[in-house]
């Protein structure tokens, strides 16, 4: 999911950092983190939407929440371990929040890394011996459903079955390959030892990738953003901290355009590998690197290498990607097997395939228009960028002039980003009006506005949602739903996150700033989104008029399955003026309802759904 985990707003606010931070307490500089984290109490405590009281019992709240996120399967502290931290640090979490010294992260990090250490090692003894599979035991492998192991013979058994397991299921797959090649020609049925052994090299690898991360790519400073991250979060799930790297690759993300070199990369077997070049790019124009190569390490011009040993796609990405006209020289390791250092000179790149597209679908004499919109991109930086609803305007009158009998626009798994592109697109549809309401700390309600009279599209229209169709693809459902414009079909709702945020700086001299900032950057809810109608999208999400069976139905993804998520509320119903259409909504439902009912396929789907949620 896109960070839906992962869904994201942006929002053109009204100015709200009127507080003034509180005095440093201490004549010496604070250390980096207990700054950025004095900094960040700040804000959650004086400008968050709903904030909750930073206390002894939120500090045991966040001791277990970043304990779980360091150890998910609980498969490395132990229970001592956690007594002992808890004993010292969870009632002092509140207190570092308010501007003592840090010490919390950094002591668990130490055990922790103590303890993957021992893991790794567990790992790899029991993988240096055949496993035997006529035994019947069972593993227990979410976490949550477990206890923290009280000695070491527990710890050692978890690991045990946790690759056996591994190992059993690329076994099996190895046995039914074989199975189904039997007596082909030239193809090798090795007996089901050999297959055994393969089956344990295969996790090997993967337990090695799994550690080679641990080790290279969770130093402290990784560590103390998952620490953040779970302050910032229980205030409520879209309250995130981003590290100057990671908000500019989520500003990228949301814009479309980067500067970088032009290579598309694979992640192959513990190695970043070049998968494709952008025809044009840097990368291109230079004619060094070529698909196959594997790129080991990255500097920032003359400065020291970063190995990338132990990073995923994206942590790779993020340290080759920069300013534009600066250099970044990389080690590749050839296909010939020749390591070469490569120099090349950032510039722009445009990721056209985040952007709007659309299709025709003939059906018989029928003609439908298909837009399909991944996300409400908007690029900030710049205001020649790409715009969506620029972009999906520029759909609709392609389709108009195809003289399509329909236009539907697919928000599935569109996570959201700009406020005020999703209001201009709801404006193509409707005549003026009110789009969506917005509500401060302070109870203050927003109308925005579709203040164009015009429509640049008066026929038929639908819109496709699932659960992953969060915020502004909520709000432009909502909209579609409530003036009657049009017809919403999905699964049972959307992910129902129905706040704003907005990216604040965390600047070492000025406090805060609302551009990027060398101690990174929160992005912060300071609103509610409500329907034209007074209801929030908040939970609850929107409920589609016509309803499909949905194979992701039964996972518990959704706002309303995090515990940290704000409550739904309504505020009055903002004045506006039904869309004079041509059909009636509940024949619609009536008829739909008895097509997918009589549908064998959707049928299918609602069993096999079924059965999973069960299991």
């Amino acid at each position: 999911m896109k960070r839906l985990p992962i869904v994201i707003m942006m929002i053109v606010a009204g100015s709200f950092l009127a507080f003034q931070t509180m005095g440093r307490g201490s004549s010496t500089p604070p250390d980096k983190y207990q700054e950025i984290l004095r900094l960040v109490g700040e804000m959650l405590t004086q400008a968050h939407f709903s904030p909750k009281d930073i206390n002894d019992e939120f500090s045991e709240k966040i001791f277990n929440k970043f304990i779980s996120e360091l150890d998910p399967e609980k498969n490395m502290f132990h229970a001592s371990d956690v007594k002992q931290l808890n004993a010292t640090y969870g009632k002092q979490i509140d207190d570092e929040i308010k501007g003592a010294p840090v010490t919390f992260f950094l002591a668990a990090g130490k055990i922790f890394n103590q303890r993957m250490e021992e893991a790794s090692k567990i790992a790899n003894e029991y993988l240096a011996k055949p496993f035997d599979f006529n035994v019947d035991e069972r593993v227990q492998l979410d976490g949550e459903k477990l206890e923290f192991a009280t000695t070491e013979t527990e710890i050692r058994d978890r690991w045990r079955k946790k690759v056996k397991y591994l190992v059993l299921e690329r076994y099996v797959d190895l046995l039914d390959t074989r199975e189904k090649n039997k007596g082909k020609e030239g193809f090798e049925a090795k007996t089901d030892a050999a297959l055994e052994k393969e089956a344990r090299e295969k996790v090997q690898k993967v337990i090695d990738r799994l550690f080679e991360r641990f080790r290279n790519k969770f130093n402290d400073d990784d560590k103390f953003s998952v620490f953040v991250n779970a302050i910032t979060t229980t205030m409520d799930p879209h309250t995130e901290f981003f590290p100057p790297v990671d908000k500019r690759y989520f500003d990228e993300e949301m814009s479309g355009r980067f500067f970088g070199i032009g290579a598309s990369l694979q992640y192959d077997e513990g190695n970043i590998k070049v998968a494709s070049i952008i025809t044009g790019s840097p990368a291109w124009k230079s004619g060094e690197l070529q698909p196959g190569d594997v790129i080991q390490k990255v500097a920032e011009g003359a400065a020291e290498p970063v190995d990338l040993a132990g990073y995923v796609v994206t942590d790779a990405v993020k340290v080759i990607r920069g300013k534009k006209g600066t250099e970044v020289r990389l080690t590749v390791k050839k296909v010939d097997g020749s390591v070469k250092v490569i120099s090349l000179i950032r510039d722009q790149i445009v990721q056209d395939e985040t952007f709007a597209r659309s299709a025709i679908v003939k059906n018989d004499n029928s003609k439908i228009g298909y837009i399909f919109l991944p996300e409400f991109y908007a690029d900030f930086e710049n205001p020649n960028g790409a715009r969506s609803y620029v972009d999906v305007a520029k759909e609709v009158v392609k389709l108009k002039e195809e003289n399509v009998d329909g236009i539907v626009i697919d928000l599935r798994n569109n996570g959201g980003g700009s406020l005020y592109d999703v209001v201009q697109m709801a404006g193509l549809f409707i005549d003026e009006g009110p789009i969506v309401q917005v509500k401060d700390k302070d109870n203050r309600p927003q109308v925005l506005r579709d203040k164009d009279k015009s429509v640049l599209y008066n026929g038929p229209l639908a819109v496709m949602v699932n659960e992953f169709s969060a915020s502004a693809s909520e709000i432009f459902a909502a909209a579609i739903q409530d003036y009657g414009r049009g017809v919403v079909i999905g699964s049972t709702s959307t992910y129902g996150k129905g706040t704003v945020q907005r990216n604040i700086g965390l600047d070492s001299e000025k406090g805060f700033s609302m551009s990027n900032a060398d101690l990174g950057t929160v992005k912060l809810t300071l609103q509610k989104f409500y329907r034209i109608n007074g209801g929030s999208t908040q939970l609850r999400g929107v409920n589609p008029d016509v309803v499909l069976p949905d194979q992701l139905e039964y996972l518990k993804f959704r706002e309303k399955d995090n515990n940290d998520a704000l409550p739904w509320d309504e505020i009055s119903q903002s004045p506006y003026s039904a869309w004079k259409g041509g059909y009636d909504i509940n024949v619609v439902k009536d008829i739909s309802r008895g097509r997918v009912e009589n549908d064998s396929v959707f049928q299918q789907i609602k069993l096999h759904t079924d059965w999973l949620a069960k299991k």
